[in-house]
């Protein structure tokens, strides 16, 4: 008698992205000779093409007998009718989208098939019948038939309830097959108290004992039941797939709170592990994580299953912007932001609530404000309420964020308080501006006298206490003569506090008296001071700067001194050399501002003296000294250096022309050309022309002049090509070339 073998084996297949990896569900085969065959080969990531190699490395294509079929990560490689040259290694090859490349191999051996005759299976028997199974196996060599049951070879005895028939009566040892037979089984796949049905996600394969899961998701993982049965009974297995997930952030939204108010921001995320889940602020970048907390207490991030709550207390204007949120685990990362955006009641820009004009004078109002939804503005005078569109002498003009209320003050009682209000749904302000009545300035005081000299003062003073509310836009200083009644005006420059008076008489007392101006008028005069100029007198010593010397020539630069307030007449220069008693002497007229003393001795120490005139004396002397170089060679440079540019231009002109001259000299005696062969041949034509000695050219007939060519050592070339020259009626000359090489 024989029992049956059963077996039963159950594969699930899962695919994660990252790094490829590819497996082929088989290491060796070992196919008989007409058998046909598939191979599965799997691949974990995310390929972009999926290739078989035959043993010989050339890419497997579809034939007769291969057939290819793709899925996803998955391909299956299907040999038909094996031959003995099948017989190789055969890769399975996966590429992705950065240029990786993984691979798996399975070797395949053939051999010359075993074939079973008459081997039902399975075959069902009774408890305790006579099972009487045949076994008819063919093959070349021929075969050993064993018998096995649990992996335990049947070996027969008087005492086993096994016993065999050797129906060929030969033994050789040779190839190896088998047959299972296995015993009715009848098996399903149960998941959550229901039974799976094929479908395009779940494969059942080898009479259902292989469950394959395609496009598997996280929540594929949990409790898989196996359950077997047949007519001796029933037996269940329960399997756990966990499937590993990357995180990915499902809940992020925007958030808005308002200013001192309380903002809970959440997270979600999920995957397979649960990740972890982490904040960064985007305008410091400063990271929170589940437990952190900010400096002053009012950032803190609390996380469970999931999901992390980032609370603000007491929210501010600076926590406004970006939040992002990352979650991580093991399998990867996910990361998404968020906006938070502060409302608050509107804020006014600016403290300057005071304005001031005059009657006549319009002036703007400027309300200036933040808030956020953006606020509405309306202007109010004594309670009543300014019309956007003005009233009278008011105009309003709005703007993002300003509201322009323009005043043209007509009487007092345009004077006085206006009140701007701003709202929003957060709440509302209001800021009250002043409009005062300008005034002129105040008087200017401690008016001062300064560097006081014959015909010029200056004048110092100190700004007034009060500008009468609008800006002083300059000074006004007032002069006279103690013995006329007529002031003279002189403005400072913008709102200088210093004022320069020219064109003064000498030794003369003056009044002075200073009074500021703003846009409503002048204000009232400081308090009148008086100054006496100074005397004529002599001029001072003068000064000498920008001493160079030039060729045999020396210049000394003379500044513009006190002239003692008359105008210098002019300047007596005495010089000598430092070995010479006797003294030369040079008249500068006194509107010069230098001294040129040439000519000069090489390689000599002068002195100078040098003394201001005007009508009222002689200055005091100013002494110089200086030293001559060395006589220079005589060069190019040396040549032109006393030269001005245009005095060189002229010589280089003068020189090209003299050359110019040479040359055309030259080409008259030498070669009967140029421009002095040219004036020549004119005056000659008018005086053939005035004798009548040619009746040709009186008839306006051409004659011709042929004229032989010279070569370059001015001998005569009896060459044909020669040289026309047309003498016409008109004097004119025409020349030709009778041969195109002339």
């Amino acid at each position: 008698s024989c029992t049956l073998h059963s077996h039963l084996s159950l594969s699930l297949f899962l695919c994660f992205p990252g790094v490829l990896q590819v497996s082929i569900s088989l290491k060796k085969v070992e196919l008989s000779v007409g058998e046909s065959k598939f191979f599965t080969c799997t691949v974990i990531g995310e390929p972009v093409s999926l290739d078989w190699y035959n043993p010989q490395g050339e890419r497997m294509v579809p034939s007769q007998r291969v057939a290819l079929h793709n899925e996803g990560v998955r391909s299956r490689l299907t040999l038909y009718n094996a031959k003995i040259e099948d017989a190789g290694i055969y890769r399975c090859q996966a590429n992705d989208a950065q240029g990786h490349t993984q691979e798996a191999t399975v070797v395949l051996e053939i051999y010359q098939k075993l074939t079973f005759r008459d081997v039902r299976s399975p075959q069902e028997f009774r408890q305790g019948d006579v099972a009487e199974v045949v076994c008819d196996v063919t093959s070349s060599p021929v075969p050993v038939v064993s018998w096995f049951y649990n992996n335990v070879e049947i070996i027969e005895d008087t005492e086993s309830k096994f016993s065999s028939c050797d129906m060929n009566n030969t033994t050789v040892f040779g190839n190896l097959g088998f047959v299972q037979l296995t015993h009715v089984v009848y098996v399903c796949f149960v998941r959550k108290g229901v039974q799976l049905q094929e479908s395009e996600r779940y494969v059942m394969r080898a009479r259902g004992t292989t469950l394959t899961v395609r496009n598997i998701q996280q929540d594929d993982g949990g409790s898989y039941t196996c359950k077997a049965s047949n007519k001796a009974g029933e037996v269940e297995h329960e399997l756990f797939l966990k499937v590993f997930v990357q995180p990915h952030i499902t809940k992020l939204r925007n958030v808005t709170a308002v200013e001192g108010s309380a903002a809970m921001i959440s997270c979600k995320a999920e995957g397979e592990p649960l990740p972890e889940i982490s904040w960064r602020r985007a305008s410091d970048g400063h990271s929170f994580s589940d437990g952190d907390q900010s400096p002053d207490g009012r950032v803190e991030v609390r996380g469970r299953y999931g999901e992390s709550m980032l609370t603000i207390v007491g929210v501010k204007l600076s926590d406004w912007g970006r939040f992002d949120c990352e979650a991580l685990s093991r399998i990867g990362g996910h990361q998404k932001s968020m906006f938070l955006d502060i409302e608050y009641a509107p804020k006014f820009q600016t403290n300057h609530t005071i304005f001031f004009s005059w009657e006549g004078n319009p002036v703007n109002i400027s309300c200036d404000v933040m808030s956020n939804p953006p606020a509405t503005m309306l202007w109010r005078r004594e309670k009543l309420t300014i019309p956007t569109e003005g009233a009278g002498n008011m105009r309003v003009h709005s703007a993002p964020g300003r509201s322009l209320l323009e005043v043209t003050p007509m009487s007092d009682r345009d004077f006085g308080r206006y009140n701007c209000t701003a709202r929003n749904n957060i709440g509302m302000r209001f800021q009250e501006f002043i409009l005062a009545q300008a005034d002129v300035p105040s008087n200017p005081y401690s008016v001062r006298l300064s560097s006081v000299a014959q015909r010029v003062a200056t004048v110092t003073f100190t700004k007034p206490d009060s500008h009468g509310g609008v800006p002083i836009s300059h000074y006004l200083v007032k002069y006279k003569d103690i013995s006329s009644q007529d002031w003279k005006d002189v403005k400072s420059q913008g709102t200088q506090t210093v004022v320069l008076l020219t064109n003064l008489e000498p030794n003369t007392t003056y009044e002075v008296r200073v009074a500021a101006v703003n846009g409503k008028g002048q204000g009232e005069f400081s308090r009148t001071e008086s100054f006496q100029t100074l005397p004529i007198r002599e001029p001072s010593p003068p000064s000498v700067q920008g001493q160079r010397g030039v060729g045999k020539a020396y210049r000394l630069g003379l500044v513009k001194q006190d002239d003692g307030g008359m105008p210098i007449l002019e300047y007596i220069v005495k010089y000598k050399t430092d070995k010479e008693e006797q003294w030369m002497t040079k008249l500068v007229p006194g509107v010069n501002d230098f001294v040129l003393l040439q000519p000069l001795q090489w390689n000599t120490q002068y002195e100078v003296e040098i003394t201001a005139r005007n009508v009222k004396g002689l200055s005091e002397p100013t002494f110089v000294k200086f030293s001559m170089p060395q006589k220079p060679d005589i060069t190019a440079d040396s040549l032109f250096s006393g030269l001005g540019l245009g005095a060189v231009v002229g010589l280089g002109l003068a020189g090209l022309l003299l050359l110019l001259v040479l040359v055309d000299v030259s080409c008259f005696f030498l070669r009967q050309c140029g421009m002095l062969m040219c004036i020549t041949r004119k005056l000659c034509s008018k005086k053939t022309a005035t004798g009548g000695k040619s009746k040709e050219l009186e008839e306006g007939k051409a004659a011709y002049l042929k004229l032989p060519l010279k070569e370059e050592n001015g001998k005569e070339t009896l060459k044909p090509d020669t040289i026309e020259i047309k003498v016409h009626g008109d004097n004119s000359l025409h020349m030709t070339h009778e041969d195109s090489k002339a």
